[in-house]
């Protein structure tokens, strides 16, 4: 065969070529994976009753006694025990901002609630650094008190009638409100517009009982979508994979001040005082809790500490009320 003929054939076979690969669809796109936080559910079920209040105004605690000075603690007492042992243990979170969480450049715990939970050491054991951090889940507040892992709670516990009947709860120390939490682009204005839509929540909060009892302007409620700690509702809205994020105001403020593309919306969905828990049969630990708080208000150190965290004095309580 002659060079032009090899030629003239070698360019048909190339023609042949080109016109097949011209008729293959391309290969259909592939969608990006994106994995859901572990543990994450989809709440069912019919939604709790209308929030109890059988045991009248939740926020009224045990009265409290004066605390004697750091480190002299009444023998036998639950104070006494933690000088005993060097230090107070502290159920937190560590992934909350601004309430509880880990600065990214010491490394240290820092927020709203571990600087509650040091002024307590220091009011036990005269020295602020004299406390033990144990990181838990929402989830895990109650049952970590119940089985002694940890001496008292200081995460962002709203104060609630069905709490107060499982473990003491002290009066407050910071009034949050439950809103929502929303790309800045998004039209989503509030709960009226989110009637059959995923929203997301931490799971063991009062946040997702006020979202399976709330409607959207459609008469749906919205998908609840629950996870383990609050920060995976940060990396779920973020993603795309829910529309909304509910939790208390101080945390989604949090979630806003760590990605600007988010913004808190809505009117509050419920009020949500945080208290300080402790075990149910700890009740001079929870005197001496509210005598403690009283003093922190009274001098300053609450507002101090919300100002420094939060940015907002005005949600510390300024009076408690107290019963027996």
């Amino acid at each position: 065969m002659s060079a032009p003929v090899r030629r003239a054939a070698l360019l048909v076979v190339l023609l042949a070529l080109l016109a097949a690969c011209s008729t293959t669809p391309p290969p259909a796109p592939v969608e990006p994976v994106r994995p859901v936080p572990a543990g994450t559910t989809v709440v069912t079920g019919p939604p709790p009753p209308a929030r109890d209040t059988s045991c009248g105004d939740p926020r009224v605690s045990l009265t409290p006694t004066p605390p004697p000075p750091p480190g002299a603690m009444p023998a036998g007492s639950t104070m006494a025990a933690v000088v005993a042992r060097g230090a107070l243990i502290v159920g937190v979170d560590q992934a909350t901002v601004p309430l509880s969480y880990r600065d990214p450049r010491t490394g240290v715990l820092t927020g709203l609630d571990v600087a509650v939970a040091r002024e307590m050491a220091r009011a036990i054991l005269g020295d602020p650094d004299r406390v033990r951090f144990r990181i838990e889940s929402a989830a895990q507040r109650i049952p970590n008190l119940l089985d002694g892992s940890v001496d008292m709670v200081v995460q962002a516990m709203t104060i609630t009638c069905d709490r107060k009947r499982q473990v003491g709860m002290s009066a407050p120390y910071y009034e949050a409100a439950q809103r929502l939490v929303v790309p800045r682009t998004s039209p989503v204005t509030g709960i009226a517009d989110l009637g059959g839509r995923p929203v997301c929540a931490p799971l063991g909060t009062t946040s997702i009982a006020a979202l399976q009892t709330s409607r959207g302007a459609n008469g749906r409620p919205p998908i609840v979508v629950g996870v383990p700690e609050n920060s995976d509702c940060l990396v779920l809205l973020q993603q795309g994979q829910v529309d909304a994020a509910t939790t208390d105001d101080a945390i989604l403020t949090g979630f806003a001040l760590e990605d600007r593309r988010l913004e808190v919306r809505g009117a509050a969905l419920g009020s949500e005082p945080y208290g300080i828990a402790v075990a149910p049969q700890r009740t001079d630990l929870l005197r001496f809790v509210n005598g403690t708080l009283d003093r922190m208000r009274a001098d300053g150190t609450l507002a101090a500490i919300a100002t420094s965290t939060v940015g907002n004095a005005a949600a510390v309580p300024t009076v408690a009320a107290y019963a027996g």
